[in-house]
């Protein structure tokens, strides 16, 4: 209802606390509105809004593109935050250092003629020039011929012998383990498609139905799901632990639409301190989002879980079943991302402070990535800990002067009631300020169900769940994802690695096995 002279209040504090409310109104509505001409014109990435220099992204928009920046918010003064220059990042490239590993296939260019054009006499190769290039040969589709030759004694009538055959994934099948790995990975690991592959095999003279390659993709899940349970029990044997989840939509049977299910993800990866816990991310499909999911998957962790601020992980550290097991640790970059949020829609100076003052955090933790856990700890309470003490006291300070119903308040709100764990890293020097271990682990599944939109069915999610957390796992360590499925698949088919042995086929043990192998040959 609009307000009307006759129908406002004669008391000065409340018609104080009335413009507040107003004005609260009118830069959240302003920030609503600014969000949407980002989400429709803007840029996507929150790098745009960074301050630092040496965090800000390269100037590739048109200014058409980009929306107007809005006036200070409510909290703030007059004065315009301060244009940084931009800095371009020196690009990462092989040229002229090709990877040793790489087989190298010559090619020997000769001069049209070895005859001295003065005096007609025969040339002599007096050295060479050599350049690299990397090459491609294009992937060949072939027939596997499986003969098993038939002996008899011919002095009597013995029984016949022949060797048994081979064991095979897909039983009486047209296809073999290399060719279902190789479409695996490029679903689960690429990010493509079984229509996608259905049309590649196509260009070669083969006609596969997609329903043929979803039924190859799971029995390869039927076959590794051992491994998978292994690799999921392994990570949850570490005392620290990243989740997170996105939603996937599956197709709802006799409903005629589909509903929204969710891939949990889970991982683990000490690497930036040098410690225990290898690279790896497990993923589990589940009907739903809430804390009985994720109690039933966390039963036999104890330690800490790196999260966001999501209300599920809070209900599963405060369950009284589970009381001290588990201690929460939350993302830095989650809170951060508030107050990017906040500057792209108000220009407020203020969420341009914070975003500088967690800025100066990260400039330490690259400075001590790689250090062991104690000097990492020992510099983050001699230098981070006095920022983060800092920053809580401006967040304080700023709060009190402003509208409940401003954008800003709920940034503030958030950061400050996870305080406890948004500052736990700086008393444990094994713990990272942010979840961004899982938030890059969990990609691979958004770009996939992006291109591929949908499950066909909940045994759809759990084959993608198994297969795409062994696939992306060997990604995390460095291997060619199919050679490595391959060889697993191969392995347990032919029965050379047992049940009791599975372990063997982690990524990490897998990996490390290939890497000994040449130094026991030259042994």
């Amino acid at each position: 209802m609009a307000l009307r002279l006759e129908n406002l209040p004669r008391d000065p504090d409340r018609l104080i606390e009335m413009v507040l409310a107003c004005e609260g109104e009118i830069e959240a509505l302003k920030a609503t509105v600014m969000t949407l001409k980002t989400m429709i014109f803007g840029v996507k990435s929150e790098r745009s809004a960074v301050i630092v220099a040496e965090q800000m992204s390269l100037g590739l928009d048109s200014g058409e593109t980009l929306a107007a920046k809005p006036p200070p918010a409510n909290d703030d003064s007059a004065a315009q935050p301060a244009r940084t220059q931009k800095v371009r990042r020196k690009a990462q490239r092989n040229i002229g250092a090709l990877p040793e590993h790489l087989p190298r296939v010559e090619q020997i260019v000769e001069p049209e003629t070895k005859v001295c054009l003065c005096c007609a006499g025969r040339l002599h190769r007096i050295g060479e020039t050599v350049s690299e290039a990397l090459d491609r040969a294009p992937a060949v589709l072939r027939v596997l011929r499986t003969i098993r030759p038939k002996y008899a004694c011919r002095a009597c009538e013995g029984a016949v012998v022949q060797a048994k055959a081979p064991p095979r994934l897909i039983e009486s099948g047209m296809a073999s383990t290399a060719l279902v790995a190789w479409i695996a990975a490029a679903k689960y690991a690429w990010g493509s498609t079984l229509y996608r592959q259905a049309l590649i095999l196509a260009g070669q003279g083969v006609s596969v139905d997609r329903q043929t390659l979803a039924r190859w993709m799971k029995q390869a899940a039927w076959m590794a799901k051992g491994l998978y349970q292994v690799q999921l029990a392994a990570m949850h044997a570490h005392t620290r632990l990243f989740c997170d989840e996105t939603p996937v939509r599956v197709l709802d049977p006799g409903r005629g639409r589909t509903k929204i299910c969710q891939f949990w993800a889970h991982a683990t990866d000490d690497r930036s301190w040098k410690g225990p816990a290898p690279p790896a991310v497990a993923y589990v499909f589940a009907g739903g989002r809430g804390k009985k999911e994720i109690v039933g998957q966390l039963a036999g962790f104890e330690g800490v879980l790196q999260v966001d601020g999501y209300a599920a992980y809070t209900a599963l550290a405060g369950d009284k079943k589970r009381a001290g097991q588990i201690r929460l640790a939350f993302c830095l970059v989650h809170a951060r991302r508030n107050f990017v949020k906040v500057h792209k829609t108000t220009n407020s100076p203020f969420a341009k402070e914070v975003i500088e003052r967690i800025g100066a955090v990260y400039a330490i933790e690259k400075r001590i990535r790689g250090l062991d856990a104690e000097q990492r700890r020992a510099v983050r309470q001699a230098e981070t800990k006095p920022l983060m003490e800092t920053l809580k006291a401006r967040l304080e300070e700023t709060k009190d002067g402003i509208s409940l119903r401003s954008t800003l308040v709920k940034a503030i709100d958030y950061a400050l009631e996870r305080w406890a764990g948004l500052t736990l890293f700086l008393e444990d020097g094994r713990l990272e300020p942010d979840t961004n271990v899982v938030e890059r682990s969990i990609r691979p599944i958004s770009i996939g169900k992006k291109n591929s939109l949908f499950c066909g069915d909940e045994g759809g999610g759990e084959t993608w769940a198994i297969l795409a957390s062994l696939l992306n796992t060997a990604k995390m360590n460095g291997l060619d994802p199919e050679i490595y499925l391959t060889d697993v698949l191969e392995r347990m088919v032919s029965g050379r690695t047992t049940n009791d042995r599975l372990h063997e086929l982690l990524a990490w043990n897998w990996k490390a096995d290939r890497l000994a192998q040449p130094a026991k040959s030259a042994a």
